[in-house]
């Protein structure tokens, strides 16, 4: 999969290949960074509470050793915590208010951090912009196991909102029901710049 991620990157992003632990499916970060190849990156959806900084620490050294990226999401506030590579915001992060200010200005004064945002359209788009973003993981292009029922975008759709995060300087990942190099293929020519998932996990 990663080889179908960098053909499709063409270059144009540091990290083409994104894989997300999920409670269910993949719930063990390590595991995922022992099986992901050097020059991906992995988001640890840590939705159930704060990391504990011990496990932080381990797992951000081992991401290192085998040159992987490791983000973190649902813990915006560790953007002030040394030695994290990176954050990832829910959608909804990126206009939820926190005491008294909101979460985009204080992450685009974070230097050295790298910054992914989860978007389903335009406006979220034009917010993780301003937060400060590298990337943006549009979804859902195609249907997915992990939101049944929901209606994938398409690739027409998916286009429209790659060319705009490019527009604006993101790199736009294609994230849902990507799971073969057949279904990353369909992505040619569609402004993504990599694809992310859990599925490519299992």
């Amino acid at each position: 999969m990663l080889r179908a991620a960098r053909a499709l990157s063409a270059g144009r992003a540091p990290v083409p290949l994104i894989a997300m632990t999920d409670a269910a499916r993949a719930p063990d970060p390590e595991a995922a960074l022992r099986r992901l190849p050097r020059g991906a990156a992995l988001i640890w959806r840590a939705y159930d509470g704060e990391p504990e900084r011990d496990e932080l620490r381990r797992l951000t050294s081992l991401a290192r050793r085998r040159g992987i990226l490791l983000l973190v999401a649902g813990a915006p506030h560790l953007a002030a915590r040394t030695g994290i590579m990176g954050l990832h915001l829910p959608e909804r992060e990126l206009r939820r208010p926190r005491s008294g200010t909101h979460v985009i200005p204080r992450l685009s004064n974070t230097r050295g951090l790298a910054l992914t945002a989860a978007c389903h359209s335009e406006a979220a788009i034009r917010r993780a912009a301003a937060a400060g973003a590298d990337a943006v993981l549009i979804s859902p292009v195609f249907a997915t196991k992990s939101h049944v029922g929901a209606r994938p975008l398409g690739l027409l759709r998916f286009a429209s909102l790659a060319r705009l995060a490019l527009s604006l300087g993101l790199a736009p990942c294609a994230l849902g029901g990507i799971t073969t190099e057949a279904q990353a293929r369909r992505l040619m020519g569609t402004g993504a710049t990599g694809i992310a998932g859990i599925g490519f996990l299992g």
